[in-house]
């Protein structure tokens, strides 16, 4: 075993090397290096202490700050493995991540103590929690926040194989699956998104804003692990909210920020003060979702700060690539695959695809997972060979840049002919009057399917003419991908991250306000 492999030898090199750099700025304080090595080494101790062994699991409750990282970073150090816990699920889908991956603790903050009790009296495996803040002393174990330093115990890890973090989807397609990610799995894709960004370490180096949840993937490597691995510092924002966000930059000087489509979408409606306080922001990065091309255009126009749209699922830690800041950037392109990562376009039964043919996207690399969590069908079934299956719907070019067309799940074919949501969203996202669309596949006895859109509108706009949308949709799209139906909505479901459920609006059923379209 090679030595600096697990997250715990590469954090510790990291905060030995630079112990007075900021790592964690909050309006609260600032935690160095020493500050947060010796905070996380208290709660490995104290996991230790109350029979957390290597290898099991710990819930984390918690919404973005300095406690989800100290947390994060103690389970690590103690040889277990973090199984975070998305803060919009009800208590009884809590319990069924806590079971289903035999969690033996639960960290949770006090904000969520009501919830966490109810989830816990559903989770008999749980036998130890462990609260943050002023947490009801009767019913937990420890005061995390009231932890004495003590030396952390030294387990013995195997990076390569031992669990690190176990990741739940969002379980789109039936129930949640654990996807299981070893500690080499999430450094190796750190190290490589940190030389891929040109991370600057340092106290005068690169300040990382995480508004995404740190109990999504993209946040929990990006946001968290990247710029800790890189000595780089963090700059936790607990909601998404604009002019938050906008405060947060300001006070700190953050230098890149993460976001989703949706996200970027919102902060256009900023107004020329705030946009005034990104002036430190030297790059923007987009995952999680396709970006808009009308978006990206308006937002690059507005704040002179580029965006770098990248992509990548959870089970594959999650990043495999990303456009450069060197460029070239290409329009509706995620980029060139990351450093050691291998990416390539597979037909329906595993054949290669030559440039330019659409068919599923397949990744090869280190960071791909272990699999899912006691689901051994489900994972042979994600992979070819050692190639795991995105899902992902795409092609490449001659450059080796990869494009997204759409989710294989959310193609929609109409009278025999392939559909792609992604296109008529974009063309509907042109329209001066929408904010945001999906497009879903409707059931219909005589098509097959039929693409149905749901659109937001832009605030002060007044209310959305459907029809002239209707006309907008046919000058720019076939006549198979005419939406045959037009909704609109005050808001589009999404998940915690910022991405559109379209599970959810294909549940929603007709709307008083829909138009039909011959």
């Amino acid at each position: 075993m090679t030595s600096l492999r697990t997250l715990p030898e590469r954090f510790r090199h990291t905060a030995k090397r630079l112990a007075d750099t900021p790592a964690i700025l909050t309006d609260e304080r600032t935690w160095t290096y020493a500050d947060l090595d010796a905070a996380s080494d208290a709660i490995a101790a104290a996991l230790a202490e109350r029979g957390i062994a290597p290898g099991d699991r710990v819930g984390l409750y918690c919404p973005n700050g300095a406690d989800f990282v100290g947390c994060y970073l103690g389970i690590l150090k103690a040889g277990a493995c973090v199984v975070p816990i998305n803060l919009l699920l009800p208590p009884t889908a809590i319990a069924f991540v806590l079971n289903d991956s035999g969690a033996k603790a639960l960290c949770f903050q006090a904000a969520f103590a009501q919830q966490a009790a109810a989830a816990l009296a559903e989770a008999p495996t749980v036998t130890r929690r462990l609260g943050i803040g002023p947490v009801d002393p009767e019913t937990v174990d420890v005061r995390l926040d009231a932890l004495a330093a003590a030396d952390p115990p030294a387990p013995i890890i195997d990076p390569e194989q031992d669990p690190a973090m176990i990741l739940y989807t969002s379980g789109t397609t039936g129930r949640p699956k654990g996807a299981v990610l070893t500690h080499a799995n999430l450094a190796t894709n750190a190290t490589a998104v940190a030389e891929v960004l040109e991370i600057r370490p340092g106290a005068d180096g690169d300040r990382v804003l995480v508004v995404l949840p740190m109990f999504h993937a993209f946040a929990a490597t990006v946001g968290l692990l990247m710029p800790l691995l890189a000595g780089a510092s963090l700059v936790p924002v607990a909601r998404f909210d604009a002019a938050l966000i906008t405060a947060a930059i300001g006070t700190h000087r953050a230098t890149i920020f993460l976001g989703v489509p949706s996200l970027y979408a919102v902060l256009l409606r900023l107004d020329d003060t705030q946009v005034a306080h990104w002036t430190s922001v030297r790059l923007c990065v987009s995952g999680g979702a396709a970006m808009p091309e009308a978006v990206m255009q308006a937002f690059e126009e507005r704040f002179s700060i580029p965006i770098l749209e990248g992509d990548g699922p959870t089970e594959c830690g999650p990043v495999t690539c990303v456009n450069p800041p060197a460029g070239p950037r290409k329009p509706r392109s995620v980029g060139p695959a990351l450093p050691g990562v291998e990416m390539r376009i597979a037909d329906p039964d595993g054949h290669w695809l030559p440039d330019g043919e659409h068919g599923e996207v397949c990744v090869r690399s280190p960071s791909v997972m272990r699999g899912y969590w006691n689901l051994p069908d489900e994972t042979r079934a994600s992979f070819h060979g050692d190639w795991f299956r995105t899902g992902d719907l795409g092609w490449r070019d001659s450059d080796g840049w990869f494009y997204l067309v759409d989710r294989i799940k959310d193609l929609i074919i109409t009278n025999g002919m392939n559909v792609y949501p992604r296109i008529i969203e974009e063309v509907l996202i042109r329209h001066p009057g929408v904010a945001e669309a999906a497009v879903v596949g409707e059931p219909h006895p005589l098509h097959g399917e039929i693409p149905v859109a749901y659109v937001t509108t832009v605030p002060g706009q007044g209310e959305l003419d459907t029809r002239a949308l209707k006309d907008w949709c046919r000058t720019q799209l076939g006549r198979h991908e005419w939406p045959r139906r037009i909704e609109c909505v005050e808001t589009l479901p999404k998940n915690a991250a910022g991405k559109i459920l379209k599970r959810e609006l294909r549940r929603t059923g007709e709307h008083e306000r829909g138009v039909s379209l011959p």
